[in-house]
């Protein structure tokens, strides 16, 4: 999209649109307290995470001093930034950067990949840029970095093996791309979630939106959710074919809650393909019902910011 018709894409009647029907706190002045939502959209990914976090409340509500945290972004292919099948390198640098100006004592990063992992860490970018910002890179590509927990709620999915990390760090914060994707539909907070198990061919095979709502229950959750919508792959997702799958949307979606950003960053996501729904993409829906979070955000308190 360009720049000029993105910025009209920001007028009141498309925000509405965006976002569903929000109420009047989502063009009030911006609130002192933290806001439930924060969508930020026109910027540099590092300036719209600054923006969004602070109207958050500030990583130090999240991260406490020496705290060890743990950031899975979405590095599951092995491409190239600007494909946007992976969650952009500079957005997860200046969460790492953040994070140890917090307090944090340490900070990993890991994602069970699809691809090769040692070419995904680097061809996307995130392993350099995870490395020069203070964190580190986590191994996840063997059985042996994960253990096995209950899903004592699940309707499907009664047990998961998940990364060792998310179990014992004390924080984790979930960093996924927003993507269309052709098994789950959209590839958002809650989806991201699969690249912290190991056995997750089981989802696949038992009712994948399900799963997906059903993990979304899992006892230790992260701390936000940091929906990267600076590229979105419109179509042809999880992967992508080529740029033309892309479109610069220059946006930024943050929450505690998973349904409520998966929700949000849907609907904006419909600016480009009207027929992805939450009937589509059926797991967010689900989630609500299993009582992970939210879809009725007209009921937050959502904070815009347009840079």
């Amino acid at each position: 999209m360009e720049r000029r018709n993105f910025i009209k894409s920001l007028t009141l009647g498309s925000i509405v649109g965006a976002l569903g029907t929000p109420s009047k706190r989502l063009f009030a002045s911006p609130a002192p307290a933290a806001a439930d939502l924060v969508a930020v959209m026109g910027g540099e990914p590092e300036a719209m995470y600054s923006r969004a976090i602070a109207a958050m409340g500030g990583m130090r509500q999240y991260v406490k001093k020496g705290q060890r945290v743990v950031i899975k972004p979405n590095i599951g292919w092995d491409k190239r930034p600007e494909l946007a099948a992976n969650t952009n390198p500079l957005l997860v640098a200046a969460i790492v950067k953040d994070c140890l100006a917090a307090g944090a004592s340490e900070v990993g990063v890991f994602d069970h990949t699809c691809d090769t992992w040692l070419k995904c860490y680097k061809n996307s970018g995130i392993e350099e840029a995870v490395k020069a910002a203070g964190g580190k890179m986590l191994f996840a590509h063997e059985e042996r970095y994960y253990r096995e927990v209950a899903i004592p709620n699940g309707k499907r999915l009664k047990s998961a093996k998940v990364h060792e990390a998310i179990l014992d760090y004390d924080v984790w914060i979930n960093v996924p791309v927003l993507k269309n994707h052709n098994g789950a539909k959209m590839s958002i907070s809650m989806k991201n979630a699969m690249g912290i198990v190991w056995d997750r061919g089981y989802w696949h095979a038992n009712d994948l939106q399900q799963c997906i709502a059903d993990f979304a229950t899992f006892r230790k959750r992260p701390a936000l959710h940091i929906v990267d919508a600076y590229r979105v792959m419109t179509k042809n997702g999880p992967q992508g074919r080529s740029v033309n799958d892309v479109q610069l949307a220059k946006a930024l979606f943050v929450s505690a809650d998973t349904v409520a950003a998966d929700t949000a960053a849907l609907k904006f996501f419909n600016q480009y393909n009207p027929k992805m729904t939450l009937d589509e993409a059926s797991h967010i829906k689900l989630g609500e019902q299993m009582k992970a979070g939210t879809t009725g955000i007209d009921r937050l308190t959502i904070q815009r910011i347009r840079l």
